[in-house]
């Protein structure tokens, strides 16, 4: 496991964070003060920002969690990552693929999203 498998495990467990202390904690701990948030549904800045977004997908999917859906793929301070939300042991309800990017001092501070597949609403 390299260290940024590691930082996307994490990453995960945040958006899966469904105590919204022990997500702001969460949140600082691993994301720098201005982070960014970018996907074709939301652009956000901050630990305000980014904890908002999490709650506001969480209420929209309710008991659903994030997982990996494969290999990290990382080199120098930026990683690009499949992600899955559903029901444990289910088919995905929406797949996606993120790219992450650290700062000097290894917090994530930029975030890129793209939705590959995702209910119609």
């Amino acid at each position: 496991m390299s260290d940024f498998d590691a930082v996307i495990d994490r990453y995960l467990a945040v958006w899966n964070e469904t105590d919204p202390a022990a997500r702001r904690a969460g949140i600082a701990a691993l994301f720098a003060g201005d982070v960014r948030y970018v996907d074709p549904i939301a652009a956000v800045q901050g630990h305000d920002g980014l904890d908002g977004l999490i709650g506001a997908v969480q209420q929209q999917f309710p008991g659903l969690v994030f997982s990996p859906g494969g290999p990290v793929d990382a080199h120098h301070d930026q990683a690009r990552f499949t992600w899955h939300l559903g029901r444990a042991g289910e088919e995905p309800l929406v797949v996606g693929f993120d790219v992450a990017q650290r700062d000097a001092s290894g917090r994530i501070d930029l975030v890129l999203g793209f939705i590959d597949r995702a209910p119609a609403m």
